[in-house]
């Protein structure tokens, strides 16, 4: 039977519901405040007073040799090994990045079985981090790591990271999976402005129809956006006390607040003239692909809108469009009473205990390392002594500011709540019961029954 995780805040839940109203607000108005304005990163950010440089003690390390694996790719691998250039600067360690793949927990398991796991892992789901200690691969931080980790995250973030009260892991890179992504000119060719609601929402992709434009670019081929469109949906219109009781499969996926927000995707899936290249292009569509696509081709790209967290800036930046200019950005549409607030991250855990390898996860959980991916884009840090005079742009300080401010009450990713079997992985359980969902949003019964089918499995009680 397979143990499940899951993050709830410690407050009741009616305080936990207002102030994840209060936080949606907040990045509403964040944005919209922003969308329309770009710099170059060199003000506008207050400091107040955060250190940004050299504010952890690191011990000299000379001769050591360290693997840390991650799923990232692209730029964002690019960006991270600058942060480790700097960590082998500070103590004379060499490091090695180990690009693994999806799910990291069978990589790791095949690595571990070859007698090579990497000394550090960054695992993209609370449940992966509890399956890493269930099986006895992962070790506790030490007092170094703890206290970096006390001093710059919230008890949220911290929370996460634990596994039966003692911490494992920290939250290097965080997102705020709430957003969708315009191609500014699509939206002013149309003569729309960003909705607030998911019939403005809808209303805003027919205007952009007509106008000749296809509104959605969706990349299904990666299940894990599907699951982020469900959750989002789900959050808003069910609310976060169900949201908590569907992500521990206290309620079944055949529960009818789950039918509902399938409904509801479907007023979108359903309509193929909406998503570029149709359900069918977009299950042959990676993510990166789905952004780009949406900034590329002038005022006629492939889509209009593509939703998506903060990191999408990593992919709009390989095009030529301007992140606050170009492209610019709404918080996902309430649904609900509430427009929802979902986040994800990962989190950096210890596979081989040494003094390097603390030392390692103790610069993660610095302000030091988090400034260095900052400045380079595309990235977010739950890090809450990150300066946001560190991002490089308006759009993203106030990503970065309205993240912060929420404070323990943001909701987690739920399929990265869920045992990986079931939240996360290519081709099986959640991810590809959506893809299927995609292909054919009618069949809402049955998407719920194959659900509730491989959750109940997963779990391994169905309760």
């Amino acid at each position: 039977m397979h143990s499940r995780t899951t993050f709830r805040t410690h407050r009741t839940r009616r305080a936990a519901r207002a102030a994840a109203a209060v936080a949606a607000g907040a990045l509403a108005l964040s944005l919209t405040a922003c969308s329309g304005s770009d710099d170059d990163g060199k003000g506008g950010g207050d400091s107040s007073g955060s250190p940004t440089t050299n504010t952890v003690a690191l011990p000299k390390l000379d001769g050591a040799h360290l693997e840390i694996a991650a799923v990232w790719t692209g730029a964002e691998q690019k960006n991270f090994k600058q942060v480790l250039a700097e960590f082998e600067k500070r103590t004379g360690a060499k490091v090695t990045f180990v690009p693994a793949q999806d799910p990291i927990i069978n990589f790791l398991g095949s690595k571990i079985a070859g007698g090579q796991p990497p000394d550090v892992a960054l695992l993209p789901q609370p449940g992966a981090i509890k399956q890493a200690v269930d099986k006895g691969w992962a070790k506790p931080l030490g007092p170094e790591a703890q206290a970096e980790l006390e001093k710059n995250y919230s008890q949220g973030w911290q929370d996460i990271g634990k596994v039966d009260g003692k911490p494992y892991g920290v939250y290097y890179k965080a997102a705020n999976k709430s957003l969708i992504w315009y191609n500014a000119k699509v939206f002013e060719n149309a003569g729309v402005s960003e909705p607030k609601t998911w019939k403005d929402l809808l209303n805003t992709a027919q205007t952009i129809y007509d106008s000749g434009v296809t509104p959605f670019s969706v990349g299904g081929a990666d299940g894990w956006t599907l699951t982020d469109w469900f959750e989002n949906i789900y959050l808003s219109q069910a609310g976060p006390e169900k949201y908590d009781q569907l992500a521990q499969h206290k309620i079944k996926w055949t529960d009818p607040s789950v039918k509902q927000a399938l409904t509801t995707l479907a007023e979108i899936f359903s309509k193929k003239d909406y998503i570029a290249g149709g359900p069918d292009g977009a299950l042959q569509t990676e993510f990166p692909a789905s952004v780009t696509q949406t900034f590329t081709g002038g005022d006629q790209p492939k889509a209009g809108m593509v939703f998506e967290g903060d990191f999408a800036q990593v992919n709009i930046g390989e095009t030529k469009a301007k992140v606050g200019t170009d492209a610019k950005v709404f918080p996902f549409p309430a649904v609900g009473d509430t427009a929802p607030v979902v986040s994800g991250g990962d989190a950096a855990v210890i596979l081989k205990d040494s003094k390097a390898a603390q030392a390692l996860v103790t610069f993660l959980a610095s302000p030091d390392a988090a400034t260095i991916q900052a400045k380079l884009g595309g990235y977010l840090s739950p890090n809450k002594n990150v300066p946001e005079s560190a991002y490089p742009n308006e759009v993203q300080r106030k990503i970065a500011k309205a993240l912060i401010a929420s404070g323990d009450d943001f909701r987690f990713d739920m399929s990265d709540q869920a045992p990986q079997a079931f939240g996360g992985t290519p081709g099986k359980g959640e991810w590809k019961d959506l893809q299927d969902f995609l292909q054919n949003p009618t069949d809402v019964a049955g998407t719920q029954a194959r659900l509730e089918k491989d959750a109940a499995a997963a779990y391994g009680n169905g309760s």
